[in-house]
């Protein structure tokens, strides 16, 4: 497979010639900051969620996949102890990984990832070795597509390549990433995200086990529909207690059980003691349990609907999932916050355009950010230019499924 071949592999037909002007622009950036050497390329992808709208973190299942968006490194192998990280627009970041301790005033920044991910591979026993890179994104930060994912990947597949002759598997770099996150960056994700970004594919995760997660590949083919995210242009800040109210809460009402998280409990259990569940958690909590178990399993019927060829029945249960995010996760908007509801705008618009065709639903965490669109082709354009009515231009994007996650895509030649 030569390079432009790779590029249309990775990034849909016709994409060989931008990606090629973007990836020279990269290692032209690098050489400018850091000078010359051998550099090698690695990507790794955003991903879009399906099915399975938060019930990672309760161990559930999902449907998702990476899509051709991504973060791309030009990288050069060091011999030191330091690692060197500039993203293009950003400072930049230099870790000594001779100290992978947490550091709280590093909480919610890019060190913070790249420390965690070191310490990640560490603490399970790998090598890690210093190295220099320059990143480009467009994985839009905010956009649902999970772009601290795709960095977290990003820097777990260069050391796996630079330090470890390429033998971490994608599922152990996931792993590492949602640590890094968890632990080093402050934010209670759950491993969905991670898991799309470093398998790739358009896949179903079963977490029942977090550490040997059951993955299987699905066929997706709806063709007549193109798959759209609409950015919202939401602010996620001070929205972290939001997005971590719902697992704290799911984790409660299994917690009256004695268990950890709900996947160790059933409905019927939820449904049997329903009047001390309310007075002890509130209702909400309860909606959300209700809601783990019923988004968990239709994420596997979406999957079947897909294997088997039946558009209408995936189609179907995509709404279906946006209903229950809307009711009973209850993620549409911040309900501190009723002036800015720009998802209830967004799902509103599609809706209107699509007079009962496709399929539109929250994508991600929900509260700010994105929705997510099945558009039958013959309505995408007006489905496009009633979005930027609302949210602006370029707040939709046209989404390709990308058959493999992070990744080392070439060598350039000092």
């Amino acid at each position: 497979m030569d390079l432009s071949e790779k590029f249309e592999w990775l990034y849909g037909k016709g994409q060989a010639e931008f990606q090629k002007k973007r990836y020279d622009s990269t290692v032209k950036k690098f050489r400018e900051l850091y000078g010359n050497g051998d550099l090698i390329m690695f990507s790794a992808p955003g991903r879009t969620e399906v099915g399975g709208n938060h019930t990672d973190h309760n161990k559930g299942c999902v449907l998702a996949a990476a899509v051709g968006l991504d973060v791309i490194a030009a990288v050069r192998p060091e011999e030191g102890n330091i690692i060197r990280v500039k993203s293009l627009g950003f400072p930049e970041d230099v870790i000594d990984i001779t100290d992978l301790d947490i550091h709280p005033e590093e909480a919610g920044t890019s060190a913070a990832l790249i420390r965690g991910v070191a310490a990640g591979f560490a603490k399970a026993g790998h090598s890690i070795k210093g190295f220099t890179a320059f990143t480009t994104s467009n994985v839009l930060k905010g956009s649902g597509l999970s772009s601290s994912a795709a960095f977290e990947v990003l820097i777990g597949t260069i050391l796996s390549h630079t330090a470890n002759a390429g033998e971490i598997s994608a599922v152990e770099i996931a792993q590492i990433a949602q640590y890094a996150e968890n632990a080093y960056f402050g934010k209670p994700s759950g491993l969905m995200d991670q898991m799309a970004s470093s398998v790739g594919g358009f896949i179903t995760i079963d977490f029942a086990d977090t550490q040997s997660p059951v993955i299987k590949s699905i066929p997706f083919d709806i063709t007549g529909y193109d798959l759209i995210v609409v950015d919202t242009k939401g602010d996620h800040a001070d929205l972290t207690p939001e997005y971590a109210a719902i697992p704290n809460e799911m984790k409660a009402v299994a917690s009256y059980f004695g268990k950890s998280v709900l996947r160790e409990v059933t409905k019927d259990d939820i449904t049997e003691n329903i009047a001390v569940l309310r007075e002890k958690f509130g209702d909400r909590a309860v909606a959300r349990a209700y809601h783990f178990f019923d988004e968990s399993a239709r994420a596997i019927a979406e999957a079947d609907a897909l294997s088997c060829g039946n558009t209408e029945k995936f189609l179907s249960l995509v709404n279906a999932s946006g209903n229950s995010s809307y009711k009973f996760l209850q993620n549409i908007y911040a309900v501190n916050d009723t002036a800015h509801e720009g998802l209830v705008m967004g799902l509103y618009a599609a809706e209107d355009v699509l007079c009962g065709e496709g399929a539109v639903r929250v994508h991600g965490g929900g509260f700010a950010g994105t929705i997510q669109i099945f558009s039958p082709c013959g309505l995408t354009d007006k489905l496009i230019a009633r979005m930027e009515k609302v949210f602006g231009k370029d707040c939709c994007h046209r989404l390709f499924i990308r058959p493999v996650g992070g990744c080392a895509v070439t060598e350039v030649e000092a």
